[in-house]
């Protein structure tokens, strides 16, 4: 059990938290299914290389666990190397003190338990089934990590799902309310579980500037029957529809497929979406990368305009605990470049002293080929950890993403690169569940 310990600290080093589906496309840390009641102190020295420019950096990122609830800090120090000076990106508001917490949460997204709280850094905001906000996040841009907050409540024959995005600058607001309208008229499963819902998200400043009126916003209905729910097996069907305000509106019909719970030993799942798409409509508008792209965004919505229809799946799980993955495609049909690839990858203890895990999404996808052209429409992150000794680890983390220049008008490429000798301490904690 120590040793796993270890490696679930390697992967808190410099990186956000990794979304591990269980139940149902839980957002979670990679360490939260091990360290229950613990809490982790991680930090570390070394070079950090952004936009072609070093900085010596210091970092120091606990992670606390009491039961069900958690939290996470970051507290980064990043030091010209010419000048001395702390790099003015990451102190130039009074926000970004706000922003040394990382994450408070209270259990986990569609956990049994009813309740569910997260502020700070969302990994994976998603409502219903994801056809209008998808794996959104928060954090993306490097010099603008934000705070914001999820928090749901399931309480039987109802209940909601909600979001905002960032309390330092009103921007995007979502909700999910959920009614099993039979719950109380029926004792057979299926029907008591059945189940429909209404959900509403809007962005309402995309281009971050107060003077224009450039607000989205987009509302669904939806209905999920669950054919079989059992604490093995969970399948699903359920059917969605959803309107961009003065826009478009689209259809999605779609299957969810969960096989947990052997002992620790597997756990899969799936989800299968076929979409029916009006002109100036796109599903999943608020997606995995939508913080990068929303101040153009308005335009590829503006440019759809063809009655189109489209394939969206998605497959994650675990084998044996080793390698932990999560993928996604969508890809509209006959419509060339229309495809978008989103892929996570967690090895916690494959290879004796070494951990790794990477992130990677990429949009405008066509063939093979351009899943591996990184450029402007692509985002990824890199982190391996190999450790030195009981305390000492040596971490390297590579981040790719693309930002908008206001300047220049247009997006541009953003690197990071950080080698980091980092040290990490696990103790108890205590707190029951």
């Amino acid at each position: 059990m120590q040793s796993q310990r270890w490696w679930i600290v390697l992967l808190l080093l410099p990186a956000a938290s990794v979304l591990l589906p269980r139940n149902g496309l839980a957002q979670t840390s990679v360490y939260e299914n091990v360290l229950q009641d613990q809490g982790v102190v991680t930090g570390g020295v070394g070079v950090s290389v952004i936009d072609g420019k070093s900085y010596f950096t210091m970092n120091m990122r606990p992670d606390l666990a009491f039961g069900k609830w958690g939290i996470g800090l970051d507290i980064p120090l990043r030091f010209d190397v010419d000048t001395g000076n702390l790099r003015d990106e990451d102190w130039d508001q009074a926000y970004d003190v706000l922003r040394l917490f990382r994450y408070v949460r209270y259990s986990r997204k569609r956990n049994p338990d009813p309740v569910y709280a997260r502020v700070g850094s969302l990994d994976a905001a998603r409502l219903g089934h994801g056809f209008i906000m998808n794996y959104y996040n928060n954090s993306l841009i490097i010099d603008q990590r934000k705070v914001g907050m999820e928090f749901d409540y399931d309480f039987g024959i109802g209940g909601f799902e909600t979001m905002t995005n960032n309390f330092g600058r009103g921007e995007i607001f979502g909700g999910r309310i959920f009614y099993r309208p039979l719950q109380l008229a029926t004792n057979i499963p299926i029907l008591r579980n059945f189940a429909i819902g209404a959900t509403y998200v809007t962005d309402i400043d995309p281009d971050e500037y107060r003077g224009t009126e450039n607000g989205i916003a987009e509302f669904g209905f939806d209905a999920e029957l669950p054919v079989i729910q059992t604490s093995l097996l969970r399948y699903a069907l359920y059917g969605e529809a959803a309107k961009i305000v003065d826009y478009g509106s689209g259809q999605a019909l779609g299957m969810e497929l969960n096989l947990g719970g052997l002992a620790g030993l597997v756990d899969v799942g799936a989800q299968l979406e076929r979409r029916f798409i009006d002109p100036k409509f796109l599903p999943a508008y608020f997606g995995p990368i939508y913080e990068l792209e929303r101040r153009t965004k308005e335009d590829s919505l503006k440019a759809q305009r063809r009655n189109l229809r489209g394939t969206y799946g998605l497959l994650y799980g675990h084998v044996l605990n080793t390698l932990r993955l999560l993928g996604s495609f969508e890809r509209l049909d006959g419509v060339p470049r229309s495809g978008r690839l989103h892929l996570e990858a967690t090895i916690p203890e494959a290879v004796p002293n070494i951990a790794a895990r990477g992130m990677y999404d990429d949009t405008r996808v066509d063939k093979l080929s351009d899943v591996f052209s990184m450029d402007e429409n692509s985002a990824a992150r890199l982190g391996i950890g190999y450790k030195l000794n009981q305390f000492l680890i040596l971490y390297m983390d590579y981040a790719w993403t693309f930002k908008y220049d206001q300047t220049a008008q247009k997006y541009k490429v953003q690197r990071r690169f950080e080698p980091q000798l980092a040290f990490a301490y696990t103790f108890p904690l205590g707190g029951g569940r």
